[in-house]
């Protein structure tokens, strides 16, 4: 007999045959406790969640998906489901579930002539990467490599290029997905076309993806991109003309700010290895000439210790960041949306720079608008549609011990600076603890979604997500 936790939180015992006939029914497997795919299965990106689930289905295509989601059902059993496992939260495994894993269906097929892409939920950004930039093409994504497809597009996704071309979302032409009561179902803006509003953006409420059909757009092979590194004393100067300079800047252009310790990077004189920094990040992906030219007023600010802009492979740019984002450290994120960025902001964002529990701690500020938002607030369910800039507070350490310094810093700044803060988050950056946000999150958009899950999943099967309870049921209840 094998024990798995239940929707109402009780366990259940499934004996031995039902297992049997589980697995038969698979292309993939089904894997428990002692087995080597099961510790894959339920490690993740994020160390901080070492969760146990009772069982683990490793789905090979849509068939397993839905023969998973029939027993789940069927069983009344509490269901996570894993694709790359990366986001914050640790939504894709939980302590006694059945844990859906599709990290193993990982297809990228690209249609140069028609410029479009059909992705396997386990596949990461890399993948669509390295697939899409053979052709000059690429997705609007996020900025690091490992990150999984499926929960980037679900909560809505954007990068380098979305000031050009709009959110992951905003490409999306239609999904594959199998619903909560087993069945394969198509949705496009005319196909179910309320479920296609609810899945961008609404995460993985309604249902599993387990094919997304993109619109890819000509980008690279090589773009204008990198770093300008400052000393953290001049940051107050410096972010007074980035938030002037990035909401006039040109769509082909995006600039983002980091504050952190510098990290030992070769084009640092070693004096300033470990030492408070503010960094722009920039990509321009027009014309070189051009982006030089929107570069000029950036590049003339304070005394940069360095300037690294220049050509670059975007397949590259893409994975510019992942030696800070390695798999296997400990991550907690807090994270405020900002129409500017006030005087008082920064100094409270200034004064928790000095006080970094860690030197992996970071304070990135993301300046989104452009294609992005040029998009009605009600025609996605991502709602946070207006030119904005977005901060993460991304605290990373190694050790449990270093758990309640990381963590209590990264509230604490969270706190002090909500009063500047439009009250709207990005749904990918919300830890597991702030449950009360998901309203705030969606917004206006939050009645019509509950309503869309109570057509699409009104038992609320999938419920491990940030969760968006079906109409009817009060947000509160489990």
């Amino acid at each position: 007999m094998t024990r798995l936790k239940t929707l109402d939180g009780k366990v259940t015992s499934i004996d031995a045959e039902a297992i049997e006939n589980l697995a038969a029914s698979l292309r993939g497997g089904v894997f428990s406790d002692g087995d080597s795919e099961y510790d894959e299965a339920r490690t993740i990106w994020n160390a901080m969640v070492d969760r146990k689930p009772g069982l683990v289905v490793r789905a090979m295509g849509t068939s397993d998906v839905r023969s998973a989601v029939n027993f789940a059902r069927d069983n009344g059993l509490l269901v996570a489901i894993r694709s790359g496992g990366h986001q914050i939260a640790g939504h894709a495994v939980a302590e006694g579930a059945l844990l859906i894993d599709l990290s193993q269906m990982r297809s990228v097929r690209v249609d140069p002539t028609m410029k479009t892409a059909r992705v396997e939920p386990g596949a990461s950004l890399g993948d669509v990467d390295k697939e899409t930039q053979s052709h000059a093409l690429a997705l609007p994504m996020g900025i690091n490599s490992t990150t999984g497809i499926a929960g980037l597009t679900l909560g809505g996704g954007f990068g380098w290029i979305t000031r050009k071309f709009g959110m992951t979302i905003d490409s999306l032409i239609s999904v594959d997905i199998v619903t909560a009561d087993g069945a394969f179902v198509r949705a496009s803006a005319n196909e179910n076309a309320d479920l296609f509003w609810a899945i961008r953006g609404g995460g993985g409420n309604f249902g599993i993806v387990t094919s997304f059909e993109f619109q890819l757009h000509d980008v690279g092979p090589e773009v204008l991109a990198g770093l300008i590194v400052h000393p953290l004393e001049d940051a107050p100067s410096l972010l007074q003309e980035f938030g002037k300079i990035a909401n006039s800047a040109p769509d082909e252009l995006t600039i983002w700010v980091v504050m952190r310790k510098a990290p030992p990077l070769p084009f640092l004189t070693e004096d300033w290895h470990g030492k408070e920094v503010l960094v722009f990040a920039i990509c321009y992906i027009g014309d070189e000439e051009d982006g030089g030219e929107s570069l000029k007023q950036l590049r003339a600010l304070g005394n940069p210790v360095a300037d690294v802009i220049g050509p670059s492979p975007f397949v590259g740019w893409q994975t510019a960041f992942d030696p800070l984002l390695t798999p296997g450290m400990r991550n907690y994120w807090k994270s405020h949306d900002f129409n500017g960025l006030p005087g008082e902001a920064v100094s409270v964002l200034l004064n928790a720079i000095q006080s970094l529990p860690d030197p992996n701690c970071e304070v990135f500020i993301a300046h989104v608008g452009g294609a992005m938002a040029r998009v009605a607030d009600d025609a996605t369910a991502y709602p946070q549609r207006s030119s904005h800039f977005i901060m993460n507070v991304h605290t990373r350490w190694e050790d449990a011990s270093g758990d309640d310094a990381c963590i209590g810093w990264a509230r604490k700044l969270f706190d002090d600076t909500a009063q500047y803060s439009t009250g709207s988050v990005y749904v990918n950056f919300m830890p597991d603890d702030e449950i009360e946000r998901v309203t705030g999150a969606y917004g206006g958009n939050m009645e019509r979604l509950s309503r869309v899950k109570a057509r699409y999943d009104p038992g609320n099967l999938f419920r491990l997500n940030h969760n968006i309870k079906p109409a009817g049921l009060p947000q509160a209840a489990e």
